[in-house]
């Protein structure tokens, strides 16, 4: 896993990573994003309820774009890729 927690490894593999080191990888990205690049708690909450209830959810990752949701969801530039976006 990388050692610098603002980067996500583009080169691991996610079998090659236990479950645990990668949601923990994950959230330290996200918590580290710049205040300035998050969206509020409240919206990010919103955002993630909404993917929840999308069709197109799977496994934690958006079918349409294949981005993990967690982790679009929290930044300010990125909304929801579908036809339709649902935020």
């Amino acid at each position: 896993m990388p050692e610098n927690p603002q980067r996500i490894c583009r080169k691991c593999l996610l079998r090659e990573t236990s479950e645990r080191e990668y949601f923990e990888n994950m959230y330290s990205y996200i918590e580290n994003l710049p205040q300035e690049d998050k969206v509020a708690k409240e919206e990010y909450q919103e955002r993630l309820f909404r993917c929840k209830k999308c069709e197109n959810l799977a496994f934690g990752m958006c079918r349409i774009c294949g981005c993990y949701v967690e982790m679009r969801a929290a930044m300010k530039v990125r909304h929801c890729p579908d036809i339709k976006p649902q935020w």
